[in-house]
């Protein structure tokens, strides 16, 4: 048995079609005009089926808008522009706490801002004792290695990243191939190095 809400049908309480000369039940919605600016339906305008079925062939939801608006409002991140009020640098008490202070008692987030640091870090240290490079530094931390490496060492560790992020090793799974390409790049660096020679 069909439902008597087919195709968006409201059960007319005495309702007439809005259409000009049309004595038919209005029982589906249309938007009504909206205000300028306003993102909603504003007030329901009541159709027969047949004049619905007509004003919807001719809506248009971009009425009134200049072509920058109809840009903004298509864009698949429309809405999503904005940034939080807590976030804000000018966030005050009464939009609730800024990011400055908000309590992190687990650490959570300021160890990964440390991790991150740190890394950095570490090779500029590395750099630093005179062995290495820059560049080189930050090729030993790609490995995972230390100042302490020779040569032997680099070659395990490359052979064992590689089969780690291989796709051929991992069933054909391509999602550490940039990972893979970092590594490979460290070693080409430093298996050219002085310091390893």
């Amino acid at each position: 048995m069909p439902s008597p809400r087919f195709h968006g049908r409201v059960e007319s309480t005495g309702r007439k079609c809005e259409a000009p000369g049309c004595r038919e039940p209005g029982e589906f919605r249309a938007p009504g005009r909206r205000p300028h600016g306003f993102d909603g339906p504003g007030e329901w305008r009541w159709f027969c089926l047949q004049h619905v079925r007509e004003f919807n062939a001719g809506y248009d939801w971009f009425e009134g808008m200049s072509a920058e608006e109809i840009l903004r409002a298509q864009s698949p991140i429309a809405g999503w522009q904005t940034e939080s009020r807590v976030f804000r640098p000018t966030a005050g008490i009464a939009d609730g706490p800024r990011w400055a202070d908000y309590a992190d008692p687990l650490d959570a987030i300021s160890a990964r801002a440390r991790g991150i640091k740190s890394h950095a870090e570490r090779a500029a240290r590395t750099a630093m004792s005179g062995r290495f490079s820059k560049e080189e530094a930050l090729a030993l931390e790609t490995m995972g290695l230390g100042s302490d490496t020779d040569r032997s060492r680099l070659r395990r560790r490359y052979s064992e990243l590689v089969r780690r992020y291989h796709p051929d090793r991992n069933g054909g799974d391509r999602q550490h191939e940039a990972k893979l390409t970092e590594v490979v790049d460290a070693y080409q660096l430093l298996r050219k190095s002085a310091a390893l020679a």
